[in-house]
């Protein structure tokens, strides 16, 4: 498919953004370089769980070069929260305030007891090694069950339970006892790494004595604003965040990471510039990860494949620190619920402390583990009552008109029916299903399926607000302000594209400005639960419909004719009975706007909109796979994944995500996990070598295709997108295997090594 020049949605178009980062053009944070530029490293803990009983920083600074070190005992006494979600009134709502800048009593390996600030980043790094600190280690918790005992050493004053949640519709232990089959399973997942190509870095400044500056590689711009104000103690106002090209962040980026401790820092060094930056291995160890599930399910099924209702129990594992905590565990039951809503459902969960590395957001927020055990489970009951999975998944999919049995919200487009029907033809299923029937030795060959639900942004639980700027230039062209985030998915093209297509305009003559600047661009809380393109898309059609108004009164103006005769096609103004033969450029117009003696004035439009609608989107994937079986290697030989997320707006860009996260999928399933000693705490991988995650000879041809719906909630009929793709791709490889082997793994990844011992256990490999 060729990107070409596009008028509005629906149409592939050239990232904006294209050029720019394929040439090297494109300036993320460590691009921008201040005069007297200095550096701070952190001294870290080499312990789980402990406390500093004293710390001595005299040789340190002793170094020529090292202009400060700070402790736990220099920076505000203000407990914060890093999670990225909105501002709540409400008290109760709020995220847990359990971080400090520094601390004394440390809660994973290579937690922070003090800083450095040197002229130079090596020295900074020397300095950190030469600060000597006492170590009191205390009991090492790396489990949610060791973490819910009784005589658990508290991580947090307290106790180490940090929330707990149920929800339940219809009577569920009644139908699954009623049906015909019950099976119950145990699933376990693994904590991972985001591993986005851009590690955390940020700088900051101060340009009075008032005000402080931050330049960040993050997700949520507006967000750091105001944490980075709680977790100093000041007004908002006085913080200025500033977003440029963004090396990629999953949801890693979606906590305040290392903003306020450079806000911090310059603030006590006299407004100086200083750099905080992670280097990978402490990106594994002090940023965040993928929080590790446990899930305990049961689910009824009768003989025709209806499913009568399903139970999960999920014990989530935070780690060292709240951050997006229990939300995280209370998300996936929430958007598990539209998938099959004419069932009963029951969803408990628990989100606890340990001294594991903090986990955070990650692409898919909980739903990818919950699936893992949805579709597993539904899977099993279908092979043992013979049925097959595609038929069992066709009969119980939402459908447009049922509702979400949580909330009683209609479900107005649902496609899943449609998506797993043409992936049943793409894929063949039927025929390759039939030849992996009956199979023996050691080469043999599987395939799956799952299927997902995904919401399209937060609300109700959180408050989605996005704000829209549009300036017309001296040339006609339109630059888009906006609060919303660019990280690498795509967003600012199909925010052109909207804008194009309601003004009436190439998409050419749209320019997004990508660098987000929180005193300038209108308010949007940023990048995170595939929320942008949905809950932007309102503010940009009013904006753009007041400008194009406005562009029209004008134009009406200049030829003498009624606004109401006047149209845009292409950026020209025609009359609508004749759209073939321009009157008047908008160039010429603009340039009337702006210099003409008496009449006009700079043309613009801005609209701030909260949304209160979150339709779901859907889809499934299918995998087609071989297992050695004495080599313990999975190789996938097809694998598609088919999604209604609406009207899709950019088909190029759709591909490409739907790409992406099926690549992450796949490392989620068969290669990825932090490798963490249960007894120490210490994570034996914090690297790139160690950590293995798949890179492109690793994988196999990946195939998309989309069923298009309308969902008329949706300012331009499209839905979530970013998040889903990775969603079902465990669950699918998942199934492939047990059905070429028998074998049901229920526990993440499917390495060499637990096949071999998942195999072994089996009796397909003896000795």
């Amino acid at each position: 498919m060729e990107a070409r020049e596009a008028t509005g949605t629906g149409e592939s178009y050239l990232r904006v953004d294209a050029i720019a980062k394929v040439t090297g053009r494109a300036r993320y944070t460590d691009d921008y370089v201040m005069a007297g530029m200095c550096y701070a490293k952190y001294v870290r803990s080499p312990i789980a769980h402990g406390y500093a009983n004293s710390i001595n920083c005299d040789e340190a600074r002793n170094l020529p070069g090292v202009l400060a070190i700070f402790t736990w005992e220099d920076v505000p006494d203000i407990p914060f929260a890093t999670a990225g979600h909105a501002w709540s009134l409400e008290e109760g709502k709020r995220d847990v305030a359990d971080r400090r800048l520094l601390t004394r009593h440390v809660r994973h390996h290579g937690d922070a007891v003090a800083i450095v600030v040197a002229r130079d980043e090596l020295t900074a790094e020397k300095a950190a090694q030469r600060v000597k600190v006492d170590w009191q280690p205390l009991p090492v918790i790396t489990t949610p069950q060791a973490a819910l005992a009784a005589d658990a050493a508290e991580i947090h004053p307290g106790g180490n339970l940090l929330r707990q949640g149920e929800m339940s519709t219809g009577n569920v232990e009644q139908e699954i006892n009623a049906a015909d089959y019950l099976i119950e399973g145990h699933f376990q997942t693994p904590v991972i790494q985001h591993c986005h190509m851009e590690s955390v870095t940020s700088f900051a400044w101060m340009e009075d004595d008032s005000r402080i500056s931050i330049v960040s590689s993050t997700q949520i711009p507006h967000i750091v604003r105001r944490v980075v104000g709680q977790a100093l103690g000041i007004p908002w106002s006085c913080v200025r965040v500033i977003k440029p090209f963004v090396g990629g962040g999953f949801g890693n980026k979606q906590d305040v990471l290392e903003e306020p401790m450079a806000a911090f820092l310059t603030s006590k060094l006299g407004g100086i510039p200083v750099k905080v930056s992670l280097s990978r291995e402490e990106c594994f160890l002090a940023s965040r990860t993928r929080h590790a599930f446990t899930i305990d399910g049961q689910l009824g099924l009768n003989q025709d494949g209806t499913l009568k209702g399903y139970r999960l129990d999920v014990l989530s594992n935070t780690g060292a620190y709240a951050s997006h905590g229990h939300s995280i565990a209370s998300a996936g039951g929430n958007k598990v619920a539209y998938l099959y809503p004419r069932s009963a459902y029951a969803y408990r969960s628990t989100t606890c402390y340990t001294n594991l590395p903090s986990a955070g957001a990650m692409r898919g927020y909980g739903a990818p583990q919950v699936i893992f055990a949805v579709e597993s489970l539904l899977d099993d009951a279908a092979t043992a009552l013979g049925l097959d999975p595609v038929d069992v998944r066709l009969a119980n999919a939402a459908r447009e008109g049922d509702k979400n049995p949580l909330t009683g919200k209609t479900i107005y487009s649902a496609g899943l029916p449609e998506c797993l029907q043409k992936g049943r033809e793409l894929f063949e299923w039927d025929k390759r299903r039939a030849e992996c029937q009956g199979q023996q030795g050691n080469i043999r060959r599987g395939v799956g399926v799952a299927c997902f639900s995904y919401t399209s942004n937060t609300w109700p639980v959180g408050v989605e607000i996005s704000g829209v700027r549009l300036l017309m230039n001296q040339d006609g062209t339109i630059n888009v302000q906006s609060g919303a985030t660019e990280i690498g998915q795509g967003a600012d093209t199909v925010f052109a594209q909207m804008v194009a297509e309601t003004v009436g305009v190439p998409v050419s003559m749209v320019h997004v400005i990508s660098t987000q600047d929180t005193d300038i661009t209108p308010f949007d809380p940023g990048a995170f639960a595939s929320r942008q393109s949905y809950v932007v898309a309102p503010a940009i059609r009013k904006a753009a419909e007041q400008l194009r108004d406005k562009i029209l009164a004008s134009a009406a103006v200049i030829l003498h004719q009624l606004s109401s005769k006047l149209t845009l096609v292409n950026g020209n103004i025609v009359l609508t009975d004749r759209p073939l033969i321009p009157l008047l450029s908008l160039k010429e117009l603009a340039l009337d706007a702006f210099y003409h003696p008496e009449r006009g004035g700079q043309l613009s439009a801005e609209c701030s909109v909260k949304t209160m609608t979150n339709p779901p989107a859907f889809g499934c994937t299918f995998v087609d796979l071989t297992i050695d079986i004495a080599l313990c290697k999975v190789t996938i030989n097809r694998i598609l994944n088919v999604h209604d997320s609406g009207h899709i707006l950019n088909p190029l860009l759709a591909e490409g995500q739907v790409h992406g996260g099926m690549g992450m999928g796949i490392g989620w399933a068969l290669f990825e996990e932090m490798i963490i000693d249960a007894q120490s705490g210490l994570v034996r991988n914090p690297n790139l070598l160690d950590y293995k995650m798949p890179t492109m000879p690793d994988l196999p041809d990946l195939q998309s295709a989309f069923v298009e719906t309308q969902e008329p909630q949706s300012a331009y009929g499209h839905k979530s997108l970013g998040e889903p793709p990775i969603i079902p791709v465990a669950a699918a490889i998942r199934n492939a295997v047990k059905m070429a082997t028998g074998v049901a793994i229920n526990t993440l990844p499917l390495t060499p090594k637990r096949l071999f011992e998942e195999f072994h256990q089996a009796g397909l490999i003896k000795g």
